[in-house]
């Protein structure tokens, strides 16, 4: 696959020792980008979600125990394995910043990208949506809806990053080279303990810069050469050590 040259590297860091594992970063992007309850949340047929957080433990029993919390969006990933399996270039990793982007209008429901993705962070809308109660007078301009036979994703909450530039056209600035927090996601704003930090990190002027250069950051699965933009920190080592595949050493 072709490598793009990036003007942008739009980066999100996620503080694990930070995160409680409330789900309000669930339910922000939830409610951004107009996805629909969730009719049965143990139904994983009917589960529909752009953001997931996995709970992680230690393996170790009381009073030993520890346990972290993982929020894991769509890895925006620099060489991405949905995109090339695609036969309608439905994917594309085309947009100025990394962001892998999902035409809906060109998707056939194939799933090829669903399989092919590492993070499991694509979903299959089996059903239309259903807004009961009148919640569909509620949902965001911004955002359109999808119909069944489509496969969803995080984006990073692309119509954020349009609404962005064109702050900074009408205020006579470059729209590539965005100040840091004006393109902020959903699931950073409903994060009540700050664990999600976000940014340009090919801009040194953005927190992200110096946050992927931590010691104690790392990357799902780094070394299978996804080169995902989505950083974690930790400063708990068998956190960072599940980070990846990991094969027990034989000791016969």
């Amino acid at each position: 696959m072709q490598q793009i040259e990036l003007n942008n590297k739009w980066t999100m860091v996620v503080d694990i020792d930070k995160c409680t594992g409330c789900g309000a970063c669930m339910v922000s992007c939830q409610a951004e980008n107009n996805i629909a309850p969730m009719e049965e949340g143990s139904n994983k047929l009917k589960t529909l979600t752009w953001l997931l957080v996995y709970e992680l433990n230690n393996g170790q029993d009381f009073p030993n125990r520890e346990v972290a919390y993982l929020p894991r969006p769509c890895m925006q990933c620099g060489h991405p394995a949905c995109v090339p399996v695609c036969p309608v270039v439905a994917t594309t990793k085309d947009e100025d910043g990394g962001i892998v982007s999902q035409i809906y209008p060109r998707c056939i429901g194939c799933r090829y990208c669903m399989a092919a993705c590492p993070y499991h962070a694509r979903y299959f809308g089996w059903f239309d949506p259903v807004w009961p109660g009148g919640m569909d007078k509620a949902l965001s301009p911004s955002t359109s809806t999808r119909p069944r036979g489509v496969v969803e994703k995080c984006n990073f909450c692309h119509s954020r990053l349009l609404n962005a530039r064109q702050r900074a056209r009408n205020e006579g600035m470059d729209p590539g080279k965005l100040p840091d927090g004006w393109y902020q996601p959903a699931c950073l704003e409903g994060c009540p303990t700050g664990a999600i930090s976000f940014g340009d990190a090919l801009n040194p002027e953005h927190k992200v810069h110096e946050l992927i250069k931590d010691p104690n950051a790392f990357r799902i699965l780094e070394s299978i050469g996804m080169e995902p933009q989505v950083y974690y920190i930790s400063r708990r080592d068998w956190v960072r050590k599940q980070s990846d595949n990991h094969v027990a050493e034989d000791k016969h």
